[in-house]
């Protein structure tokens, strides 16, 4: 069964080597995703704080991460991002890390509107949002990936 855990400071620095593992948690093989995610959502949290950061745990293995990437706009609105760790992909977990937030979301009474941004060529991650009620709602361009769709799914 998958589940959502707050993320918290100690499991980045556990994830980045620098603590031992807090709530006797396990890493795949290889990791849950590059130093450099690590520490920018490890900075993120600092600034955005909970709820809104969170690990997807198997079986007491970090699979994934899922975070709100913004605070909430004067309006509600929150962009939301998510990876599944390399040797974890193509099993579901990220459609149901994703219910999963969406659930959080609206029982959060800042959030109105959840927006994500898939590169044109990510279909996995497109198959995700889709498969989650997210409606393709516009394009937008990234330095690093090109152009983006940007996906929109109305919580409250």
């Amino acid at each position: 069964m998958l589940r959502l855990i707050p993320a918290a400071d100690a499991h980045f620095a556990w994830l980045l080597g620098e603590a031992d593992a807090p709530d006797a948690l396990r890493q795949p093989p290889g990791g849950v995703d590059e130093a450099w995610v690590l520490r920018w959502l490890r900075r993120n949290l600092a600034r955005l704080g909970q709820p809104g950061n969170w690990f997807v745990v198997a079986e007491g293995e970090v699979v994934g991460l899922c975070s709100y990437k913004t605070a909430a706009t004067a309006d509600g609105a929150v962009e939301i991002g998510y990876a599944v760790a390399p040797e974890r992909r193509r099993l579901g977990h990220a459609t149901q890390a994703i219910s999963l937030l969406i659930g959080a979301a609206r029982d959060d009474p800042r959030i109105r509107r959840l927006t994500a941004e898939t590169a044109v060529g990510n279909l996995p991650s497109q198959r995700v949002l889709e498969a989650n009620g997210f409606k393709k709602t516009g394009t937008s361009l990234d330095a690093d990936e090109g152009e983006m769709i940007v996906w929109t799914l109305e919580v409250a």
